[in-house]
């Protein structure tokens, strides 16, 4: 069965890549029809392929089921048509897949922890075959993008503690826990028994990055485990972490208390602008935020007070940036800034054309979802985007090579509290030694000393260092 095993790993399986030596030494002859060919060729033929469907769902299974049966071919086709495949396997479509993820589930990628396994949760993290896991990405599903509670429909390591989600408590395709969501100290306390457990098997220095966590679970969750862990969360730390980035770094700038380089700059939540009057009422991330002015009930009518250079949209509701809005930046800012962050494209504040459009083509405009060029009074507009897909992997990466135990915020401006001494002689290049590189290894006799009875021994040349389950 050694052959036929092999074809369906998809950690090593090459597909017609197999070479003839590799045919004969490791059972695969009548196994594969008889051409051989390369990567080069199996990605041209995939993409061929891919390309054929009409509806992004559709190119997104496909994808998944390539991942499932060559995890190498996956891996290649991402790296070298990232600006076609990552709409596909990222944001928008991915927030499709998440909403339609009982529907499409074929097999698991991932592990999930329900409230079932309380008092288990150790034994079921070593029920994931790697060992050597560096980097964790795990959610709730309180807060999918910006769609919402979505229970076990979250795609990483899932945290399954119910769903508040009528719909999905009564679809009958659901895959998750049929119950109100778990709150307070049954929450916290499976939650403590995951990060103990995690760290007991996975030691001191795996990277856990919180993923969708709701922001009341959020804040609290980071603050407690920040001291203990490794630990860092992408999405509380866009929104209120901008702005707390942005200050720590004018301040640094300016050499002026963060304090006061903080009063630059301002918030506007469901209720209207944050401001001190409020301070009782607030969230406790918000109050550093809540400066002396009367009170504003709305974004245009803050905009229009403070007038802002930079506009920068983390809510996760759509179409907030309004013709208006975007009318009033452009009066007092000759290249107004607008960020418009939120992500699925339904929840971007507002689209790249009406950006452009709204302010005759003078904004410098970024959003979470890809958006198409534009073309407005015979200029073309490539937008852009500002996406933490393009910073948090190699925040993680960076994290792991360097061998730090906590992560502050001045990491995500620059690297520091490095543990591993001394510092490589070629950062890029032993940056690179680290990374994953989707290329075939070559299998060698030796490597398979037991034969067909200890298939489950096989070592290959050259395995990646790092193991990491992650989202999409």
């Amino acid at each position: 069965m050694i052959g036929f095993s092999l074809l369906r790993d998809p950690h090593h399986n090459k597909g017609l890549a197999f070479t003839e030596k590799e045919r004969d030494a490791h059972y695969l002859r009548g196994l594969l029809p008889p051409v051989c060919i390369g990567l080069g060729l199996q990605e041209k033929k995939f993409m061929q392929n891919l390309r054929q469907y009409q509806v992004p769902l559709q190119k997104y299974v496909a994808m998944m089921d390539l991942q499932e049966r060559n995890e190498r071919l996956f891996y290649k086709l991402l790296v070298d048509n990232v600006e076609e495949l990552l709409p596909i396997v990222y944001t928008p479509t991915v927030g499709e897949a998440c909403q339609k993820y009982g529907s499409i589930f074929r097999r698991p990628q991932g592990l999930y922890i329900s409230l079932k396994e309380k008092g288990k949760i150790l034994e079921v993290l070593k029920n994931w075959p790697e060992r050597s896991i560096q980097v964790i990405v795990v959610t709730d599903g309180e807060r999918i993008l910006g769609l919402g509670d979505l229970g076990c429909q979250g795609l990483p390591i899932t945290i399954d503690v119910g769903t508040n989600n009528e719909q999905l408590l009564n679809d009958e395709f659901y895959i998750g826990l049929r119950q109100k969501r778990a709150t307070g100290q049954e929450y916290h306390d499976f939650m403590y028994e995951f990060m103990c457990a995690v760290k007991q098997n996975y030691g001191e220095k795996v990277l856990i990055q919180f993923e969708d966590f709701a922001n009341h679970n959020a804040f609290d969750l980071l603050a407690k485990y920040g001291t203990t862990h490794l630990v860092f969360n992408d999405d509380i730390q866009a929104g209120t972490g901008i702005a707390e980035l942005i200050a720590l770094e004018m301040s640094k700038r300016t050499k002026l208390p963060i304090k006061e380089t903080r009063k630059k700059i301002w918030l506007v939540d469901s209720k209207g602008l944050v401001v001190g009057s409020r301070l009782g009422s607030l969230q406790t991330f918000k109050k550093a935020w809540a400066h002396d002015h009367e009170p504003i009930k709305t974004l245009l009518e803050a905009v229009k007070a403070i007038k802002p250079t930079v506009l920068i949209g983390t809510s996760g509701v759509g179409k907030t940036f309004t013709k208006e809005v975007v009318e009033a930046m452009s009066s007092f800012n000759e290249k107004p800034v607008i960020l418009a962050l939120s992500n699925p494209t339904t929840q971007s504040e507002c689209t790249a054309e009406e950006a452009y459009k709204w302010s005759n083509g003078r904004v410098i405009f970024a959003s979470g979802s890809p958006f198409d060029p534009i073309e407005h009074n015979g200029k073309t507009f490539i937008p852009g985007q500002a996406n933490n897909a393009y910073i948090f992997p190699g925040l993680g990466l960076g994290l792991v090579i360097s061998g730090t135990i906590r992560v502050h915020d001045d990491m995500l401006l620059a690297a520091c509290l490095a543990t591993r001494l001394p510092r490589p002689a070629d950062l890029v290049k032993y940056a690179e030694s680290c990374m994953y590189t989707p290329i075939y290894r070559n299998y060698r006799d030796n490597y398979f000393p037991f034969g067909r009875k200890m298939w489950n021994r096989t070592e290959i040349m050259d395995k990646p260092k790092n193991n990491i389950i992650c989202k999409e």
